[in-house]
């Protein structure tokens, strides 16, 4: 197929998860010619990915206006047929690339507006809610320039126009999974892991303080980066710090060989709303590791992982470290949720089943600018 796409974020990592191992990968694989504009050191190759690199923004306000900019001149620079963005602040950019005749796919990682009520390093909370609506509108106007967009929920789907919105869950690649390698701990203690962003509305602190109070019967494998120093601080002030084995940020493959040597995973979300109906990544993959998990009692994740997890009160340690222990003295429970966990991914909640929803819509919004010229 000679095609070439370009998928653009000015937010996220060069190895992100969703855009690098998953989008940008399999259509690389189905053939088309993809190049990722993104903060990195150098340009370079990357598997079949062309990664064209953009320097590090000194703060939110330089990259939103030089993002923009040079999402635009580079992409218009690559010759791509269609160009596929990944933060909401690149809205701008993706008018402006319609405009100039390119097709555009909007990829919705996060319901925005919504994520916006909740950032803490808006300190007005009624600034935050002036954000959340403008950018609630600002969506709205862009998106009837959009060919596409690629929805991460069914929740943040039926925001969108259903005739050029598609299901884009975030599952996980189960090849590259199975292809880790398990890392090897010196003993036998009951390990417990966490991977993810390290934030307050995670619940982080709680977790960490849970594992406090079994005094030293069960570690906590802790991978990931603090949100800020501050809250680092705090977590470390807590007495179940010392039964934490802190990993930091690592690359994405590697994670999956801590989660391999583990017992039990957990995630311990806050009841706000961006999560209460969330599809976490990391819970899938904990699953295609047969990993039994921990998970905040939300009734959607109790409906959705009902046979692979158990669930606690994510703002209660006590209850917390009932379930790592009812986990830790019943290993055939641990086991048995392991294992339903693994075959759910088997039988659909894997990326290999997700991607042709993705390869679906570029072939037909590429098929329709097809027409178009002929007319």
């Amino acid at each position: 197929m000679d095609c070439k796409i370009c998928h653009i974020s000015t937010v996220h990592p060069a190895l992100d998860d969703r855009i690098f191992y998953k989008e940008c990968s399999s259509l690389a694989e189905a053939g088309y010619e993809v190049m990722y504009i993104v903060q990195h050191p150098r340009d370079e190759k990357i598997g079949n990915v062309n990664i064209l690199a953009l320097s590090e923004f000194k703060n939110r306000f330089v990259r939103f206006f030089k993002g923009n900019f040079l999402a635009i001149k580079l992409c218009l620079w690559t010759g791509a047929r269609l160009c596929h963005f990944h933060d909401p602040e690149l809205m701008p950019a993706g008018v402006i690339l319609r405009i100039l005749g390119k097709k555009v796919v909007y990829d919705v990682h996060e319901d925005l507006p919504g994520q916006a009520l909740y950032k803490e390093w808006i300190r007005s909370g009624l600034i935050r809610m002036l954000a959340s609506g403008l950018i609630l509108v600002a969506e709205k106007i862009s998106c009837l320039f959009f060919n596409g967009i690629a929805a991460a929920t069914q929740d943040i789907q039926k925001k969108y126009p259903p005739r050029k919105t598609i299901l884009l869950r975030n599952f996980p690649v189960t090849a590259l999974i199975e292809r880790s390698r398990p890392f090897s701990f010196p003993d036998k203690k009951f390990r417990l892991v966490y991977a993810g962003g390290l934030t307050k509305i995670r619940g982080i602190r709680e977790i960490i303080d849970a594992v406090g109070l079994l005094h030293g019967k069960v570690e906590l494998i802790l991978i990931g980066k603090f949100s800020d120093d501050g809250f680092f601080d705090q977590c470390r002030l807590s007495t179940g710090w010392r039964y934490v084995n802190y990993i930091g940020h690592i690359k994405h493959e590697d994670v999956f060989g801590y989660v391999a040597a583990c017992d039990a995973a957990i995630a311990m979300l806050y009841p706000v709303k961006n999560y209460l109906t969330s599809l976490p990544v990391k819970a899938f993959e904990y699953m295609a590791l047969r990993k039994p998990m921990i998970l905040s009692g939300f009734p959607f994740w109790k409906e959705t992982f009902a046979n692979c997890a158990i669930f606690a009160d994510p703002y209660n340690p006590e209850d917390i470290a009932e379930s790592i222990t009812r986990l830790a003295e019943n290993r055939v429970l641990a086991a048995e949720l392991g294992q339903n966990g693994k075959r759910a991914v088997e039988q659909g909640f894997s990326w290999e089943r997700e991607e042709k929803e993705l390869l679906n819509l570029y072939q037909r919004i590429l098929k329709d600018a097809d027409q178009t010229d002929q007319r």
